[in-house]
């Protein structure tokens, strides 16, 4: 099956590459690769009868409540007379069924296979990396698409905040492969594989992706001493006495450091800017912008009756970006802006509160229960490159809608497989309900 094992790492790493869709069509290479890898998996499935794995099991509430979140906002903005941007609810309606999809057919997987397309992943990656590297210096010439978003790196994506997602989970995925790996030539593998998806990542100038490096390191060898302090027998290796070493020097480094920040406090925001895109002079607009959209997205929320207005965004442009998009010029080419036709069609780039617009209070609540509990299995599974990919990943969720991203599906159902319950052989036959006639071991 290592052929549809391609499939779907590919369909996962192409998923963000909206620039190579044609024209204005809302499927894409990676969605066509996905469907690709679906329709095998389903028929294989169906035809051997798949057992009710625990993580699929976990996927189908989640999606239930979803559903039923949705539809019950669906319900309340068409009583609330609630006008809606018909391209963007399509597309949220064609969105959500594919990802559910792909993530519950993954969720039937073996931690061996979500393994190997992991490494496919990374592989791939790394090579669509470097030929986007040569695309935006002008070595190679792809018609019809431009991979600078002004002087951001947004490579085949229409916006340079989709590839620092991938460049993330990239990252991640190769931090993960590296510390579970066995033989040295695996672990030099990974480690390289990791190298570009930093690279580009601080070229898209993400301040998100920035943070979201930073606080990895501290995040992983944080996790990684929690499992050492679990583990049964905890001989301390080499690479374990470093990474405990790091993680005691790193808060007495940040005390022996407080003076300086307290004497010097234009020179250290100074250089906290320095790490922000063009250094930090847009901070504080964005701040204040992304501020307005949340309040506004509470205010919208609350109005439903925390019962949500269905699929596709539901809040105002703001009139800044309204005039920013006519004052400039020469804006970039291969992106799709929502239009000021009179319907709110603008999202509040924040996922737990775009839920709570789409679902109200069931659908964000489902989905932090989800994120929640994926975590657990993640750690529980003594995995913390996985547990620290999903977790970052979902600090992406902070500044962007995730929810439809496969990226972030193959996150959670890739922690919900790896710490799995495992049932003893006493286990009654009941806890492993067939979802059709026959059981199978998958």
């Amino acid at each position: 099956m290592m052929s549809v094992d391609w499939f779907l790492a590919l369909g996962l790493l192409l998923s963000t590459a909206s620039q190579l869709r044609p024209g204005s069509s809302p499927v894409g290479l990676g969605e066509v690769f996905l469907v690709a890898w679906s329709l095998p998996v389903l028929w294989r499935q169906i035809a051997s009868g798949a057992v009710m794995t625990p993580a699929l099991s976990v996927l189908l509430r989640f999606w239930s409540a979803f559903v039923f979140a949705e539809s019950l906002g669906y319900a309340t903005g068409l009583a609330l007379g609630q006008p809606t941007d018909p391209q963007w609810f399509l597309h949220d309606i064609m969105a959500y069924p594919l990802v559910a999809v792909v993530s519950c057919l993954m969720g039937l997987q073996t931690a061996t296979t979500l393994r190997r397309v992991a490494w496919l992943l990374a592989l791939s990656g790394t090579v669509s990396l470097a030929g986007l590297l040569a695309a935006a210096g002008g070595l190679v010439r792809i018609a019809s698409m431009d991979p600078w978003y002004w002087d951001r790196l947004r490579g085949w994506s229409a916006n340079p905040n989709q590839l620092a997602l991938l460049c993330a989970a990239l990252a991640l995925v190769s931090l993960h492969l590296a510390d579970t790996s066995a033989g040295r030539r695996e672990r030099v593998g990974a480690v390289l594989c990791g190298i570009l998806p930093v690279v580009v990542g601080r070229m898209t100038g993400s301040d998100t992706f920035t943070l979201m490096i930073l606080a990895a390191g501290l995040v992983f060898l944080g996790l990684k001493l929690q499992v050492w302090l679990r583990s049964p027998a905890r001989a301390l290796e080499p690479r374990v006495a470093l990474a405990l070493l790091f993680f005691i020097a790193i808060p007495v480094f940040g005390v022996s450091l407080l003076p300086a920040v307290l004497s010097g406090p234009a020179d250290t925001g100074g250089l906290a800017m320095g790490l922000m895109k063009n250094g930090g002079k847009e901070a504080h607009e964005e701040a204040d912008l992304r501020l307005a959209l949340w309040q506004q997205a509470v205010t919208r929320g609350f109005e439903s009756g925390m019962l949500g207005l269905g699929p596709g965004p539901h809040l105002a442009i703001p009139p800044s970006l309204i005039n920013a998009r006519a004052t400039e010029a020469g804006q970039p080419g291969n992106i799709t802006h929502p239009e000021n036709n009179g319907a709110p069609n603008f999202e509040a780039h924040n996922t737990i509160l775009d839920l709570f617009v789409q679902g109200g209070l069931l659908a964000a609540a489902s989905f932090l229960w989800l994120l929640g509990t994926a975590i657990l299995y993640g750690w529980r599974g003594g995995l913390a490159g996985l547990a620290t990919l999903l977790g970052c990943l979902a600090f992406f969720g902070m500044t962007n809608l995730i929810i439809r991203q496969p990226l972030f599906w193959f996150a959670i159902v890739s922690c919900l497989v790896a710490g799995a319950p495992r049932t003893s052989p006493s286990t009654p036959a009941a806890a492993h309900r067939p979802c059709g006639k026959r059981t199978a071991v998958i």
